[in-house]
């Protein structure tokens, strides 16, 4: 039992090495804050949770990769433009990508504990 918890600690403290990397990788992207968040990157991080979006579990919870990533997008949200150009990125995903599973991405700041800046619906304008 106790070997199992050990590998299960092991694996998680790499998965959210390799989502602080990830995170660190993608922030670089942005020098100096940058002018607007570019919608790749917007769909890399919330690919991050993919697994939830699609089969709505396991929840995400803080510190998880998913989660990581929602506040990466925080982050990159962090003024007027780039508020805007992380929430067109994200509604294109859910309109788009995402779409039979808009329900699931619009309570991935809930979970994680973040607020986007803006609210998570087709609706939204961006402007």
């Amino acid at each position: 039992m106790r070997e199992e918890f050990q590998e299960m600690m092991r694996h998680t403290h790499l998965t959210t090495a390799f989502a602080i990397g990830m995170t660190l990788v993608l922030l670089s992207r942005f020098p100096g804050g940058a002018s607007s968040a570019d919608c790749a990157t917007v769909n890399a991080l919330v690919s991050s949770c993919s697994t939830f979006i699609k089969s709505g579990s396991p929840d995400p919870f803080p510190g998880s990769p998913c989660c990581v990533a929602m506040t990466t997008l925080t982050n990159l949200a962090d003024s007027g433009d780039n508020r805007r150009s992380v929430c067109r990125c994200f509604m294109d995903l859910v309109i788009t990508s995402f779409n039979p599973n808009a329900t699931a991405i619009a309570t991935l700041p809930g979970f994680c504990g973040v607020s986007l800046g803006f609210t998570v619906d087709p609706n939204t304008d961006c402007d």
